[in-house]
């Protein structure tokens, strides 16, 4: 899930967390990163869907079903070896933040072929330059710390990174990508079905 950051972080950034509630769990469970508690890493921090920063969130991916009992195992591996989980980690920008954290267990999890919104600044940060494969193992990338960098891949589109800001195109779900802006174009469509 994301929601527009607070202040003005919002006019061009959002903040996103993990939500996952496993076959028969009572509730859901919530995993945030932020930079204002001793350690970045809080699990029920707040409610799964509660507002932030007054922004109602967005669902950016809904998996259910037997694919989420799957997955959910190595999503909850993922947060606990975030490696930038400790205190004093955060940095706000170019990373690690709330976007890096979500970013990195995308990444432990490429079965997901997805990736935030281009206004998750943060999402690319890495503590080395890095050249490879895409978050989502479907293309090639190129970064520098998450400050400077190209994307070309099935999932990922064109993505141009300048100072944590993304533009670029998205060609499996047609739109273009606008800093501030996110998507403009065709929805793009969740790994299964809402």
């Amino acid at each position: 899930m994301s929601g527009r950051a607070g202040g003005i972080k919002g006019v061009l950034a959002i903040h996103s967390w993990i939500v996952i509630k496993p076959a028969n769990a009572q509730s859901w469970t919530r995993y945030d990163v932020v930079g204002w508690t001793p350690m970045p890493v809080q699990m029920n921090y707040w409610v799964a869907d509660s507002r932030w920063f007054d922004t109602v969130p967005t669902i950016v991916a809904d998996v259910s079903g037997a694919q989420a009992e799957a997955l959910i195992p190595k999503i909850v591996a993922a947060v606990k070896q975030y490696r930038y989980g400790n205190s004093g980690d955060y940095r706000i920008w170019p990373g690690p933040n709330s976007n890096t954290f979500v970013a990195a267990v995308l990444r432990a999890v490429p079965e997901l072929e997805l990736q935030l919104p281009p206004t998750a600044i943060g999402r690319d940060y890495r503590s080395l330059p890095y050249i490879g494969l895409t978050d989502s193992g479907t293309g090639i990338e190129v970064s520098l710390w998450g400050i400077l960098g190209l994307k070309l891949g099935w999932v990922e589109g064109v993505e141009f990174n300048v100072l944590g800001l993304v533009a670029g195109f998205d060609v499996r779900h047609p739109a273009v990508k606008l800093p501030g802006y996110g998507r403009i174009g065709l929805a793009a469509a969740s790994p299964s079905p809402a």
